[in-house]
């Protein structure tokens, strides 16, 4: 009878650690975020590299492959004027309303058509309108005409024919005074596009985003016990003993005395757990048969 109580206890004793792997896997997951911080200065030197790797990657992008462009704008006022010369408060309601319209009128099909005429260029009314934009800034009866191309000669001739034609071409579909140009547009010196600072700056942020992924998944896959710590973090107890395994490659490996080698395989813990008890329940037995 002394035997058969024996032997239960030492069952129940072996499998109340592989009944924490359960609850462990039942569980969700939770994530450390000072475990992360660690992981990923541990590999801070793969970071960094990545990182510079990914600047000089967009660095040599945008060097090669991106086409600068080049930005020109000239200007016009708008102002509706009496008869008598002397400007009122309803003439600069007038202005204010016709502003709005020069700037669906300057991209009309007309304006554009004459536009590409008369400086022979290779495109369709559509292509020149494009590359044009036109912009009224707030509580003003000022219009802006921008030009973007490739080409900087290019951008301000057709920023300048754009303001010099709608001076001609508007009023009199409008009826109304020419709007006056008061800022022509030059040469530009410098590209507008692209950016340098703003598209190394990308390339070097992708590069660490992309190894601190790497770095993580590859972490949270990797399901074996990598050092004492993690047996008594997912399984509740202490290793007895750490064994060396004799490896092919120049790290070493080590194993844990009596435990399975995966978190999360419940199944290995189940087995392993079965033979710790027979190995319990044998030694009980062995201890009471010396008795």
């Amino acid at each position: 009878m002394a035997k058969g109580k024996e032997q239960p206890t030492a069952v129940s004793a072996a499998a109340e650690p592989y009944d924490l792997l359960g609850k462990q896997e039942e569980g969700e997951k939770e994530i450390d975020l000072i475990e992360i911080f660690y992981l990923l200065w541990d590999h801070i030197f793969e970071i960094i590299l990545c990182m510079v790797i990914g600047a000089a990657v967009a660095y040599l992008y945008t060097y090669f492959l991106v086409t600068p462009q080049y930005t020109a704008t000239s200007k016009m006022y708008v102002v509706s004027a009496s008869r008598d010369s002397v400007l009122n408060l309803s003439d600069l309601q007038i202005g204010s309303q016709l502003t709005s319209d020069y700037q669906e009128l300057i991209k009309s099909r007309p304006v554009m058509e004459d536009c590409i005429r008369e400086l022979d260029l290779k495109m369709t009314p559509a292509q020149l309108s494009s590359k044009i934009s036109i912009s009224n800034p707030s509580s003003t009866r000022v219009l802006k005409i921008t030009v973007v191309t490739e080409d900087p000669v290019k951008s301000r001739d057709i920023a300048n024919k754009i303001a010099d034609l709608s001076v001609v071409y508007l009023p009199k579909i409008i009826e109304s005074d020419a709007p006056n140009i008061y800022e022509r547009a030059t040469e530009p010196t410098n590209p507008s596009s692209p950016s340098y600072k703003r598209n190394v700056a990308i390339g070097a942020l992708l590069g660490i985003l992309l190894i601190c992924a790497f770095i993580c998944i590859r972490y949270w896959m990797n399901d074996t016990f990598q050092s004492g710590e993690d047996v008594q973090k997912y399984l509740g107890i202490e290793p007895l003993a750490v064994i060396p395994e004799a490896g092919s490659g120049k790290k070493k490996h080590y194993g844990y005395y009596g435990y399975g080698a995966k978190k999360s395989s419940s199944t290995s813990a189940k087995s392993a757990g079965t033979k710790t008890t027979s190995a319990s329940a044998k030694s009980g037995s062995g201890t009471s048969k010396r008795q």
